[in-house]
């Protein structure tokens, strides 16, 4: 989908990969719908869009590129209030990034509450945001829906039950959207990188042991890329109509070692596991 000219709803749009959508986008030429939680952060983030503060819009072009609406994203009806603040403002929804994520709970000690809302936020708010706009689309011929996912839906995170189980469920959720609807235009892509230098990567609260150990194991399997990198692979991604992005190339070989020898995978990721759970508990006693 060439991008120049579209409109689009990104969310966890305030910071980190949303926030380098949502730039990366109006430069580009799009006009963006700003979504997050809190409404100065979102209000902020629309004001340094559309003002050109750590991007540029288009130009010669001043009009306004991004608005915001702030609220929960897996909530239907911020959902509707951001696609009627995009029709009011610039025109139809073409495309949406479902990018809000959390991490929150970890391992069988997870609460019921901390499980429902991993679910919500991280697979039925794209469910949800799918089930407003996929029709309108179909009429239309058009339209392109983005999930931010993990490299931990396609391989898991060591240290997180509800981070796991709720990507992989989104990556299933994606190729099935995809199969389902991609014959009547609809685009979809997938998203999965590994560290990302984001809040949810290095938070500012103090971690539990488990939170700890799913912490180091990301920061120890590659490179952590910056939010910017991460957008341009993902626009790059969504121009050339390409499903699954993989901002770390290194994943793919990981995903494809994995299915050749499950059981030997499962035997790695417990050493692993063992490793650095001995590394987190030194550098807890240093």
């Amino acid at each position: 989908m060439e991008l120049d000219g579209r409109v689009a709803i990104v969310t966890g749009a305030a910071s980190g990969i949303g926030l380098a959508l949502a730039r990366e986008l109006v430069r580009r030429g799009a006009r963006v719908v700003v979504g997050d939680l809190h409404r100065d952060a979102t209000e902020a983030a629309a004001a340094s869009i559309a003002g050109g503060v750590g991007g540029e819009t288009p130009s010669g072009d001043d009009r306004v590129r991004a608005v915001p609406v702030f609220g929960d994203t897996s909530d239907p009806t911020v959902i509707a209030a951001q696609i009627a603040a995009a029709q009011a403002a610039f025109g139809p929804v073409d495309v949406y990034f479902a990018n809000a994520g959390i991490s929150t709970g970890a391992g069988l000690g997870a609460t019921e509450e901390e499980w429902s809302r991993s679910l919500d936020v991280n697979l039925m708010a794209h469910v949800r945001a799918a089930r407003a706009l996929v029709p309108g689309w179909i009429e239309r011929g058009s339209g392109y829906f983005v999930s931010t996912a993990s490299a931990a839906g396609l391989l898991s995170q060591i240290g997180s039950a509800t981070y796991t189980t709720t990507k992989h469920a989104l990556v299933g959720f994606a190729e099935w959207l995809s199969i389902t609807y991609g014959d009547d235009g609809v685009g979809v892509s997938c998203v999965c990188p590994m560290g990302v230098d984001t809040a949810l990567l290095r938070p500012k609260h103090t971690v539990g042991a488990e939170e700890a150990l799913m912490l180091h194991t990301v920061e120890s399997a590659g490179v952590v890329l910056t939010p910017e990198a991460v957008a341009t692979a993902v626009l790059d991604a969504v121009e050339q109509g390409q499903f699954l992005v993989l901002p770390h190339p290194e994943v793919l070989e990981m995903y494809r070692g994995k299915g050749a020898d499950y059981g030997g995978w499962i035997s790695g990721m417990r050493r692993l596991q063992r490793a650095l759970r001995k590394s987190v508990t030194s550098k807890g006693k240093s």
